[in-house]
């Protein structure tokens, strides 16, 4: 029960990580894409630091 009260915390800074660039990438025209872009697209800057944000 204690290791709970642990990765309640880590949880929410994920998501809040995750939440603030993948709109930033949003607003520049991108989408996040996992580890890399599909063909046409090109790394513009990253969502996280598994996910690159990707601009055709």
């Amino acid at each position: 029960m204690k290791i709970l009260f642990l990765l309640f915390p880590l949880i929410l800074l994920l998501v809040q990580g995750a939440a603030g660039t993948s709109t930033a990438c949003s607003l520049r025209g991108g989408h996040c894409a996992f580890r890399s872009c599909p063909y046409p697209a090109q790394p513009i800057g990253r969502c996280s630091p598994l996910t690159v944000c990707c601009k055709r």
